[in-house]
């Protein structure tokens, strides 16, 4: 049991990291702020990992909820969600910016806006569909362990959210030690582990929706 509740810690820690991809959200972050001043940007980094982190609590906690009120099964949800990731790791392994992430509308809208932490920072770069979608089915996952164990889902997100901020704080530092080169093969190494995630979701699913593929 405890070998099982940490490889389920693992798993979560790596899924939501990778899909939130903190890297990433620095890089976009410093392009955007670039015209601010550094009280401005401090500000905007603040506000967006707070809210993103109240989306994805929200999310977590509550998502089984919100997939009964529509009448989705957790089974159809990690298969979509499953093939959601594996859209967005593809875009990863191909060193693409996600369009989950930041489409280009929001792009060229964000270069006026006068506040940027909500829109497009912490929604959707960093809890965006992936993100939500993997802490949804996360937390559905961690109930078949115990109800303790959604707090490893929870603890998931508060890590990542923590050194999303950690970056975005230091944004200027980091960037200016790690050239696009640098990211673009980090990028991809993710992309493909979070691959790998995406097509587990989708097996999961179908030996949930379909037992007799398992032999169950």
């Amino acid at each position: 049991m405890v070998g099982e509740l940490l490889s389920f810690a693992l798993l979560s820690f790596s899924s939501v990291f990778i899909i939130v991809n903190p890297l990433g959200a620095t890089l976009i972050y410093v392009a955007i702020t670039e015209d601010m001043e550094y009280p401005t940007k401090l500000m905007v980094a603040k506000e967006s990992c707070r809210i993103a982190l109240l989306v994805l609590l929200i999310f977590a906690l509550a998502g089984t909820w919100i997939l009964t009120v529509f009448g989705i099964t957790l089974e159809a949800f990690r298969i979509a969600g499953g093939i959601l990731l594996f859209g967005i790791a593809m875009e990863m392994v191909y060193a693409k910016t996600s369009r989950t992430k930041m489409t280009a509308t929001e792009k060229y809208e964000s270069i006026d806006a006068e506040d940027v932490s909500v829109m497009p920072m912490a929604i959707p770069i960093i809890a965006g569909p992936g993100s939500i979608t993997t802490v949804v089915v996360l937390t559905n996952e961690a109930l078949h362990f115990s109800i303790p164990a959604v707090g490893l889902v929870i603890g998931a997100v508060a890590i990542t959210i923590l050194i999303t901020y950690l970056l975005l704080v230091n944004a200027e530092s980091i960037v200016a030690r790690i050239g696009q080169r640098e990211y673009r093969v980090i990028n991809r190494l993710m992309g493909i582990l979070l691959m790998a995630i995406a097509v587990q979701f989708v097996l999961n699913g179908l030996s949930s929706a379909f037992p007799l593929l398992t032999g169950a």
